[in-house]
């Protein structure tokens, strides 16, 4: 698994932006991002693969940062269990939460989008460490039982 795209906004309705590699401050966020200092809400993660069959249901494509996610690999499902770790890079995350797709979806990308994208909107994580996350980082998704967890 590899990072293909990652996005950050500095408000709620404020447009995202691409960008080529953010900062991420454990306990903290992505440098940047409207989501920065929030307690549990530090990354968003989402998989390109998840996205395509979204858009295959709806009929239409689907942008990476039409989600307002804030990082996206490139295939697999991404996990959903609270407590699951992730590195991205010699970055560490762990999974706090489904991330449920936002209402507002049908509005910016047409009806039906909310519903396809149902189950397949990734994870809101925490960040563990500090470091760059960039485009091309691999990704590795850990079991339980190998970080201790």
């Amino acid at each position: 698994m590899k990072v293909v795209a990652i996005h950050t906004a500095k408000g709620r309705r404020l447009p995202v932006r691409a960008v080529d590699s953010v900062a991420a401050e454990e306990g903290r966020g992505l440098v940047g991002d409207r989501y920065h200092g929030t307690r549990h809400r530090h990354v968003t993660i989402q998989s390109r693969e998840m996205l395509d069959l979204a858009a295959t249901e709806l009929g239409r494509e689907i942008d990476s940062g039409g989600t307002r996610r804030n990082v996206t690999v490139d295939v697999g499902s991404i996990p959903t269990k609270p407590g699951t770790r992730i590195t991205i890079g010699e970055v560490i995350l762990e999974v706090v939460r489904v991330s449920a797709p936002c209402r507002l979806l049908d509005d910016d990308m047409g009806r039906g989008a909310a519903a396809a994208l149902s189950r397949r909107t990734g994870s809101v994580c925490r960040l563990l460490s500090s470091g760059t996350i960039s485009v091309g980082d691999e990704v590795t998704v850990f079991a339980e039982d190998q970080t201790g967890g």
